[in-house]
């Protein structure tokens, strides 16, 4: 490991190295067809993992200005979020009987997916959301927002108006440089007995699975229970239950309260899966590089049997995973005709690197490669509903994690 390691969590600086994915681009930069010849920065993307608290987490850091101030994921286009969304709030309003007297935030609360919920059942309510063209939906659509990145600072002017009975926090965590500081926010903002839930990819099912396009610049840690124990506790705080969710490919959600709580049962089972994984040894993490290595050749040699065969290849789903594994792979425009995707914030645009254009999702059936890569395979179950016309006529989808495989 360098010499410069540190981990964000304990400040140990005893470190391995995990996987070294290259030099990336930002995988949310989409570039303009007019930006085509211009400098494109780059940023080396390794994931190495403390041999002290067990903390994955990548070596080099970009600004989360440049990551979040502008940005171009919004969650309404995933059908399947909105739902799983709508279902959390409908369960948190009757497991933690929310209502007028209530306060719920929603730090990285993005369009409004989720707290558009509890304002439509009259629950105060605030989204905390760093991306101004982001935020200014949301508030156009009746979602209290707040422009800014969510911190102890933050915390502390917000505790006065809005102690918060319910913080909900989904696939952010992952990304704050300064976890000690977002954790020790929620210990300021969070009422006596209240409950902070949040989700995030499970890192022991993205080392099991190969899932190597999870790891971006945006996402500073990959989390573990074993990991977070002892970063909640170092704040006072504790984790009170957890459960396994199938979002992103395999998540975790865990539910945060006040030490002055106790856990339940399931906190024990996982600290038990984990210890039997062996979670909390280098060994554990030691194949996941040759894993990747595996994929990234096994797409190759699957490309190169199509255009053997005079077939032609395209890609579906412009997501941030999609740019780490297409450059990984080292896949251009030259290897995929173009990229469908569902937002029209990303259509007309380039992939980062790849420079592949990305065009609507409709459009897939209309031009019918033999085979579309399916970048976003994490929703492989909802876009092969969506692209059921395409399928008919003859269309395959190459998922490509965890096992490269055409369906």
């Amino acid at each position: 490991m360098q010499d410069d390691f540190q981990c964000r969590s304990c400040g140990s600086r005893q470190g391995e190295l995990v996987l070294d994915l290259g030099d990336q681009p930002l995988a949310n930069n989409l570039l303009g067809p007019g930006d085509i010849d211009k400098p494109e920065p780059r940023f080396p993307l390794r994931l190495a993992v403390c041999t002290e608290c067990w903390l994955l987490q990548i070596t080099d850091l970009v600004p989360p200005v440049e990551l979040f101030s502008d940005y171009v994921y919004f969650s309404s286009y995933s059908d399947s979020w909105v739902q799983h969304a709508a279902e959390c709030s409908a369960r948190y309003c009757n497991e933690f009987n929310l209502g007028s007297n209530s306060c719920v935030v929603e730090i990285a609360s993005n369009d409004g997916y989720l707290l558009r919920n509890f304002a439509e059942a009259g629950i105060p309510h605030l989204g905390i959301e760093p991306a101004a063209n982001i935020a200014e939906v949301a508030q156009a659509n009746g979602v209290e927002t707040r422009i800014d990145f969510f911190s102890e600072k933050l915390a502390r002017d917000l505790v006065s108006e809005c102690p918060a009975d319910l913080i909900l926090a989904n696939n952010v965590f992952a990304h704050v440089p300064d976890t000690n500081d977002f954790v020790a926010g929620l210990k300021v903002l969070l009422v006596a007995d209240g409950y902070a839930v949040m989700e995030f990819p499970y890192a022991v099912e993205m080392i099991e699975q190969g899932e190597f396009d999870t790891i971006y610049h945006e996402h500073v840690f990959y989390f573990t229970l074993t990991s977070l124990d002892p970063l909640v506790a170092r704040h006072g705080m504790r984790i009170t239950r957890v459960e396994r969710t199938p979002m992103h490919g395999g998540s975790l959600r865990i539910f945060v309260r006040h030490d002055s709580h106790t856990a339940d049962e399931t906190v024990a089972v996982f600290r038990e899966e984990e210890a039997q994984l062996g979670v909390g040894s280098p060994i554990f993490y030691g194949n996941f590089a040759s894993r990747a290595e595996v994929i990234r050749d096994q797409i190759h040699a699957q490309l190169g049997d199509l255009k053997v065969k005079g077939q032609r290849v395209a890609a579906y789903g412009a997501a941030a995973k999609g740019s780490t594994l297409l450059n990984f792979c080292g896949l251009t425009a030259a290897d995929l005709e173009f990229v469908a995707e569902r937002s029209q914030h990303k259509q007309g645009k380039l992939m980062p690197g790849a420079h592949i254009p990305i065009i609507p999702n409709e459009e897939l059936a209309n031009r019918a490669p033999e085979v579309t890569l399916l970048l976003a395979w994490n929703f492989a179950d909802e876009i092969l509903v969506q692209q059921s016309a395409y399928r008919e006529a003859g269309g395959q989808f190459l998922i490509p994690i965890p096992e490269v495989r055409l369906v």
